[in-house]
């Protein structure tokens, strides 16, 4: 018997369950971090187990997040964000998020 569905959505249909093993792929700009209450509060996305986490940016689960996204190869790119935030918005502290990152050693190799 024939299947009325199409070659594309067919397609479509393979490639997104192969994303479901573990792959990762996204197109377009991601962002990691969605500021909140003038820099004091964040929502944190991760890419890898699809969850967006409310933190405290001065929380040590902020620090624990981030510290996993860093692991998983995402470091070089929240680093950046980080600093385009504090450029873009210089009285949330964003400066200060970043230095506590650092010194809590999350985007160390």
């Amino acid at each position: 018997m024939a299947s009325n569905t199409s070659k594309t959505a067919r397609a479509s249909v393979r490639a997104g369950q192969a994303g479901q093993a573990g792959a990762l792929s996204v197109l377009g700009e991601f962002k990691y971090l969605i500021p909140l209450n003038s820099g004091k509060h964040a929502y944190v996305r991760n890419l890898t187990t699809g969850k967006t986490a409310h933190l405290r940016t001065d929380s040590e689960a902020f620090v624990a997040e981030i510290r996993t996204l860093a692991g998983a190869g995402h470091a070089t790119k929240i680093r950046a964000e980080i600093n385009a935030l504090a450029a873009a918005h210089p009285g949330h502290g964003w400066e200060l998020t970043e230095k506590r990152l650092v010194e809590a050693g999350v985007f160390e190799a």
